[in-house]
Order: structure tokens, then C-alpha cells, then sequence
């Protein structure tokens, strides 16, 4: 698993409407979308997650939800994203069936191995740069931290805060299997052309490390 991660966030995006910018990012091929309305009210989630859910089908993108693992399961989601206030990765690991992926939010090289541990299929590592969302969970972690962690998980680790354009290659160059956010898929004019220039710079990432590791 790898590649780009779209995070939701309605109330960031306001006053355009959240479905329209989920279904462009389908079409315009990000990998995973964690639908991440943890304020949103059951029949609104169901009806954003169902519509997510049938336009993905068919294509290389995969809907995740955010802790609602009755949701994910009911509607024929990809997988579930638990966060620190979610109910356990291994609890969750032992409901889902086969293919069925879990995902978990961290914050340090630590979290990142119990995650793993507890049967985790990716994790979010963040955040590594600077962003006012994530201010809660202290300084950022840096490229060290996510080098580190990368080099001792075995389930890929998304790159998750601050993260741009220009910061892609460098994330992914420190062992990131790919990136994750709120801004980066929201503030742009073109969703279509903002994952082109992302792909760009993972694909520039992916072949720095290739060519590190070829040398080492």
C-alpha cells in the first residue's frame, strides 16, 4: 500500500459542499480517502459514506472511515481509521474480515510498532511538519523521527502535518510509503492538478530511496 491519502475535513472546506471534493478526488486517482466527520450526524455520514463508496467502486481508490467501523462494514467500505480515542487496532483486527484494512494515527516511533503489533495495516506518523491542526500533540516530529520509524515498521507509514507539494520527495526519500492530509487535497483550485504535481514528487521520492538503497 502507498500513494496518496486524502483526509476530510467539511468544515475547513466550508462553504463548498464536501461530496463534490471527495468525488473529484476519485476521479482525479488518490489512493485512499479517510472520511473523517467524526461531528456528523449517523444519517449524513451514511448517505456521504454509501455515495463515496459507489462511485469508488471500480476504480483504484479506496473510502476508509474514520472510527465508525459499524459504517465501514455495513456499506462495503475499505477499511476503518482509528485514532487515539478509537477503539483498539487489535479489537477491530479481530471483527473485519480478510482485506478489510485497518488504519491507525500516531505520533511517535513507539505508537507506530505497538500499532503494528496490534495489527495494523498502515499507520499515520504526524505530524512531521509544523501545522496548526495538530498543535495538540506537540512539536513536530521531523524527517528523522519518520526515517526511523519507516526503517523499523514493517506496514507502511503515511507522512501526515504540514505536508505540500515541496515536501513530498523529502518524506518519502525518509522511507514514507506515501502522504496524508487535510489542506494540501482542500486548498487548491485544482484537485486534478494539485495530485498530478503530488504523484510527481512521490514518484521523485520513491526513486531517491530506491536509488539510496541501491548504494548501500
Amino acid at each position: 500500500m502507498h500513494g496518496l491519502c486524502y483526509i476530510t475535513d467539511r468544515h475547513a472546506l466550508e462553504p463548498k459542499p464536501l461530496l463534490p471534493r471527495i468525488l473529484d478526488a476519485i476521479h482525479a486517482g488518490v489512493d485512499l480517502i479517510q472520511i473523517r466527520e467524526k461531528d456528523l450526524a449517523t444519517r449524513e455520514l451514511l448517505h456521504l459514506v454509501k455515495s463515496a463508496v459507489d462511485e469508488a467502486r471500480g476504480t483504484n481508490t479506496r473510502i476508509l472511515v474514520n472510527d465508525r467501523l459499524d459504517i465501514a462494514l455495513s456499506l462495503g467500505a475499505a477499511g476503518v481509521h482509528l485514532g487515539t480515542q478509537s477503539m483498539p487496532a487489535k479489537a477491530a483486527r479481530a471483527s473485519v474480515p480478510k482485506g478489510f484494512l485497518v488504519g491507525v494515527s500516531c505520533h511517535s516511533v513507539q505508537d507506530t510498532l505497538a500499532a503494528e503489533a496490534a495489527g495494523a495495516d498502515y499507520v499515520l506518523l504526524g505530524p512531521i511538519f509544523p501545522t496548526p491542526s495538530k498543535l495538540v500533540f506537540g512539536p513536530p516530529l521531523g524527517l528523522a523521527t519518520l526515517r526511523e520509524a519507516a526503517s523499523r515498521a514493517k506496514i507502511p507509514i503515511f507522512a501526515l502535518g504540514g505536508l505540500n507539494v515541496d515536501r513530498v520527495k523529502p518524506c518519502v526519500g525518509a522511507g514514507a510509503r506515501g502522504i496524508a492530509g487535510i489542506s494540501v487535497f482542500q486548498d487548491c483550485p485544482s484537485l486534478a492538478d494539485r495530485v498530478r504535481a503530488l504523484r510527481q514528487e512521490f514518484d521523485k521520492g520513491r526513486a531517491q530511496l530506491e536509488s539510496g538503497m541501491a548504494k548501500s
